[in-house]
């Protein structure tokens, strides 16, 4: 049996993965709809774009790298809001197999480069990664204060929301201080 062409395999993927477009998370759009996974990865990787240039000694491609493949996993099981995730849900290992199996069919070096980059992301020890896990509680604190969110949401719960990544740079840190400002804004007008 002849194996498909590089480009099939690549295509298929990109069928699979597409369906982060429908899987939804917690937070809602300025129109009040569940923002899907998708969204919340392509806002992600337009943050780093747009702050780039202050990111010294960083390789912005594989920051973004990181950022658009974070969640890949959740295009099979879906997401878990913060809110609902604890220590021993076995996330973790819920998403490296889901990772495998989402990438199972691409050619060798994509498929290792997608879960190289996956582990790399988890185990957020690289100056890149530790980042991209900042800028990832960033993004989701500012969609909660930006969109249309159910009428009983707790803006204040993201006070508390992922203050170990987001105080692992001078960076991340001016990032969080303005996004709690937004956030106790959001909270006093609700």
């Amino acid at each position: 049996m002849q194996t498909p062409h590089r480009h099939d395999r690549i295509l298929a993927f990109l069928q699979e993965a597409g369906a982060l477009k429908d899987t939804l998370r917690s937070a809602h759009t300025r129109a009040g709809r569940p923002e899907s996974v998708a969204e919340h990865s392509w806002s992600l990787c337009l943050l780093v774009l747009l702050l780039e240039p202050e990111m010294d000694g960083i390789d912005a491609l594989k920051l973004m790298r990181l950022c658009l493949i974070h969640d890949l996993g959740e295009a099979i099981s879906g997401d878990v809001p913060a809110t609902e995730q604890r220590s021993e849900d076995g996330k973790t290992d819920r998403e490296r197999a889901d990772v495998a199996t989402l990438t199972a069919s691409l050619p060798d070096d994509l498929r290792t480069a997608i879960r190289d980059l996956w582990e790399e992301y988890e185990a957020g020890e690289t100056p890149e990664a530790r980042l991209a896990k900042g800028f990832d509680k960033l993004e989701t604190m500012l969609q909660h204060v930006a969109g249309k969110q159910v009428p009983d949401f707790d803006y204040l719960w993201n006070l508390g929301y992922g203050r170990d990544r987001t105080d692992a740079t001078p960076l991340l840190t001016d990032l969080r201080a303005r996004v709690d400002a937004l956030t106790r804004a959001a909270a006093a007008g609700s």
